[in-house]
């Protein structure tokens, strides 16, 4: 491999003999703070966190453009000659940089490297080059920090070649066409993360991986080793070298995820949990008191989690439904039943005389837990249970000993008494209900509201707190979410919970008529909103951003901003009507209050961030506007048009799109057309890709594992080949490497 480092100017390490996948990323050559501070916000913390910090896409060299046909905006591969190339000294807060000019026969691109100082004593004029990068400017076009590299020493033949004849895919060996590109950050290009993985390759470190999938596994759905599959994500000759590392890294991990869930049903299945029975009559009594009736599809979900909670083994369920379909009536019914039952363990035969089992609801925002709490309170009227909302901002119960109807302010050391002796039977809270010094005294249940948006830990952290009163137990718990999932995900993330589907709506409940809003029909939009603001309604406006970018650091500035926004319209389209704003950054009295207002009609229109996605319920509201949709997911717009789903009156939704790509004007064809927000789930998985689903990396998997739940067979092969193992060898003493790999990563879940 002498010649990756002959090509880029790097020098051999000589001081990584003794290293090993968890020496620490500060042990590379030449690693400054700011290097140290940039892996660490990329998450890399050793050598194998570097190893698996893999490319994002890869530059083709066979791709490559004459200069004349580049536009801005593009990414693209040149190859031409130096015919300038100089170091220039910055002032103030312009950085010095190293700044060249690249010609071939058809024109002339200007380069531009800041802090690469090297680059200038690397390279002279008439130098042959290949680089690759975006393409930016508009009159005058330039390429800033390109990858560079020098096309007289590109390997041509086997003797240069990365990899022997025995580890490629094909008897003949090809020259490496694809150039890895990273995720970078400030003070971390992908070019010192091409370096830096050379580094590690070139000492040997892949030799000291011992690859965790068992041979015949391997064999079996012939894949290649963890060494192999590394050194083609890394440095592939070609495509079908991508393709083959993708789908064994990718098939690594969601076999561990499976591992893991296989591993916590079996440990369920021998765990006592509270026995829990349906009490008919005091069920429909509760139901009565409902301003609505269940559907068939509430009824039937009730069914199925009450045949759990009868069997005296913890229950581990997700509750799915689609926006508005009535998930929390659903979760009422089940916890004033368990709040009801005095405790009951399958292996003691018997009932307690005294107290009543207890509910734990854990919502991930205090104005979702709010507003569950104000639901609550009106479903268990008369009921004779007590309730309380305790929230980073302050706690509540319910009733009023005062005022029977009403809540009342409480201390949290008042709330946590009456919570561990009992007295307490649903307590519903944010990340607050996690704390120590929130203690049960006999908690049988716990639901987790969009559950997806909690870690592991903290949806650990809930179910396994122990009753005051000494019970070995584990609570059962019900997680619900309202994020459309294709079964793919479904399998892979909720491996060790059972699946319920609320799949019908409540009676009265009218389809959203959902418009794609262009140019030229945004003043007809403007007159449709406002007349249904005279008819007593209300709406939504929703903007991707919450203030003004800095136009010197950001580069898109097409995206609208709540702030903004909302004076513009106060000030033109609804200067008649009452306009307010609710984001991320204000404070939570101030969200509460600008909550109670909307809910209160004295606010027309709500000018907001994605804040609302989650939960807010305000019957009175019958449109939105969805600005830059083009910057969400499906899935995340089907749950932000659900807001004015919740009353009677007819719903619309008015879509508004900078993007003008072919791709994007399919995608939101599919938000009007799509029956229900699964059938979108699917199409943003196909169209779009996981990141549109999952909005970063909340379900905890990496790129690669995302991209491969689109493929149903290899996540069905992971899940069986990990529940066979489990079955037969539920210690894994048979797989010392599995099971240390497997004990390793639930040590980093934890830490």
């Amino acid at each position: 491999m002498d010649w990756l480092y002959s090509i880029q100017g790097v020098q051999m390490p000589g001081n990584m003999d003794k290293a090993t996948l968890q020496t620490s990323i500060t042990k590379l050559p030449r690693v400054t703070e700011e290097h140290k501070q940039a892996f660490k916000r990329l998450g890399i913390s050793n050598f194998k966190d570097l190893l698996y910090h893999t490319p994002q896409r890869y530059n083709d060299l066979q791709e490559v453009k004459n200069i004349s046909e580049i536009e801005s905006g593009q990414d693209v591969t040149l190859y031409g000659r130096l015919t300038k190339i100089e170091l220039k000294k910055g002032f103030g807060s312009v950085p010095n940089s190293t700044r060249a000019v690249l010609s071939d026969h058809s024109g002339s691109v200007k380069l531009v490297w800041f802090h690469q100082p090297y680059i200038a004593k690397m390279y002279t004029e008439d130098s042959q080059i290949k680089i690759s990068g975006k393409v930016t400017g508009v009159r005058v076009l330039s390429i800033v920090n390109p990858d560079i590299s020098n096309t007289k020493n590109l390997p041509i033949d086997s003797g240069n070649s990365l990899f022997r004849k025995s580890d490629t895919a094909s008897d003949e060996v090809e020259p490496s066409y694809l150039t890895p590109i990273y995720a970078e950050t400030k003070g971390i290009t992908s070019r010192y993360i091409y370096h830096s993985v050379q580094k590690l390759i070139e000492s040997g470190m892949l030799d000291t991986i011992v690859d965790p999938i068992p041979e015949t596994i391997l064999k079996k759905y012939n894949l290649p080793s963890l060494k192999q599959a590394l050194l083609y994500i890394h440095f592939p000759k070609t495509a079908s070298h991508v393709e083959v590392a993708k789908k064994r890294l990718a098939f690594e991990e969601i076999f561990f995820i499976q591992l893991e869930r296989a591993k916590d049903r079996l440990v369920l299945a021998h765990t006592p949990g509270f026995v829990v029975e349906k009490n008919v009559p005091r069920i429909d009594e509760f139901i009565s008191r409902f301003p609505f009736d269940l559907t068939s599809s509430q009824n039937k979900c009730i069914d199925d989690i009450f045949i759990d909670l009868a069997t005296g083994i913890p229950m581990s369920r997700l509750l799915e439904g689609d926006v508005g379909s009535g998930k929390t009536a659903v979760a009422a019914v089940i916890a004033h039943n368990v709040a009801i039952t005095r405790p009951y363990l399958k292996a003691e035969q018997k009932r307690q005389e005294f107290g009543t089992l207890q509910v734990a609801y854990m919502a991930p925002t205090e104005i979702l837990a709010k507003q569950i709490f104000e639901n609550f309170c009106q479903y268990f009227k008369g009921s004779g249970l007590s309730l309380a909302l305790i929230t980073g901002s302050g706690c509540l119960k319910y009733p009023s000993k005062g005022r029977p109807g009403e809540s009342t302010n409480i201390s949290r050391p008042q709330l946590s008494k009456w919570v561990e002796n009992g007295e307490i039977a649903v307590v519903i809270g944010t990340h607050a209900l996690i704390q120590k010094n929130v203690m049960f005294k006999h908690l049988a249940l716990c639901i987790i509201d969009e559950q997806h948006r909690f870690g592991v830990k903290q949806r650990k952290a809930l179910v396994q707190k122990k009753g005051a009163a000494g019970d070995d137990v584990m609570p059962h718990l019900l997680s619900m979410t309202a994020t459309p999932i294709p079964r793919t995900l479904a399998l892979t993330i909720y491996g060790d919970l059972d699946l319920t589907l609320v799949d019908s709506m409540p009676l009265g409940r009218k389809n959203i008529i959902t418009e794609i809003v262009t140019p030229l029909t945004r003043d007809s939009m403007y007159d449709n909103v406002r007349h249904e603001l005279d008819a007593g309604r209300q709406a939504y406006v929703i903007c991707a951003r919450i203030d003004e970018p800095d136009e010197s650091k950001e580069r898109s500035l097409t995206a609208k901003s709540v702030v903004t926004e909302a004076a513009r319209l106060q000030n033109s389209e609804f200067k008649k009507y009452r306009v307010g704003i609710l984001h991320g950054k204000m404070r939570p009295i101030e969200k509460d209050k600008v909550m109670q207002d909307f809910y209160g009609g004295s606010i027309d229109i709500l000018v907001a961030t994605s804040v609302v996605e989650v939960g807010v319920s305000i019957t009175n509201a019958s449109v939105m506007i969805l600005e830059g949709a083009d910057r969400f997911g499906l899935s995340q717009l089907h749950q932000l048009r659900g807001r004015v789903v919740r009353g009677t009156h007819q719903p619309y939704c008015y879509v508004c799109s900078e993007g003008k790509s072919e791709k994007t004007k399919d995608r939101l064809k599919a938000l009007v057309t799509a029956k229900n927000g699964f059938e979108l789930a699917e199409l943003d998985l196909m169209m779009r890709g996981s990141g549109g689903l999952t909005q970063g990396k909340q379900w905890g998997m990496s790129d690669t594992a995302m991209e491969a739940i689109k493929n149903i067979k290899l996540v069905e092969a992971a899940r069986s080949e990990a529940q066979r193992i489990i079955r037969e060898n539920k210690e894994l003493t048979k797989y010392p490497t599995l099971k240390q790999a497997l004990d390793s990563r639930e040590k980093t879940h934890f830490e």
